[in-house]
């Protein structure tokens, strides 16, 4: 058993770093699952590893389906963020769809709700 362990924690140690390494979604503004008001004008999102612009985007829709970003996702100048304007929001809940690509050509994607109250 011991030959076993030893084994594996050799190969874990002999595999880089790097290719673990995805962006993951650190957190976002509106927070996840979060009640918010007055409503958000942009949909911020922070990431784990920084990210290739043109392959990274945001999705905010509303309960009906219809997006509500105003505009194209921006990379921040760390570019480990994720932003996008919002259109006005009346209360509600709303889906954010994120989609992103690391500098390491690891995609990652994943949703998640808010919602805006009275």
């Amino acid at each position: 058993m011991r030959t076993i362990i030893l084994v594996f924690s050799v190969l874990f140690a002999a595999v880089p770093g790097g290719a673990f390494a995805h962006a993951m979604l650190d957190h976002a503004e509106p927070r996840v699952g979060s009640m918010v008001s007055p409503a958000p004008k942009e949909m911020i999102l922070w990431f784990t590893q920084q990210l290739e612009p043109a392959f990274s985007s945001i999705e905010v829709r509303n309960e009906q389906g219809a997006a509500v970003t105003a505009g194209k996702a921006t990379v921040g100048g760390d570019r480990m963020q994720l932003r996008v304007a919002l259109k006005a929001l009346p209360p509600g809940t709303y889906k954010v769809i994120w989609r992103v690509l690391s500098v390491d050509t690891h995609r990652t994607q994943g949703d998640f709700s808010f919602r805006v109250g009275p």
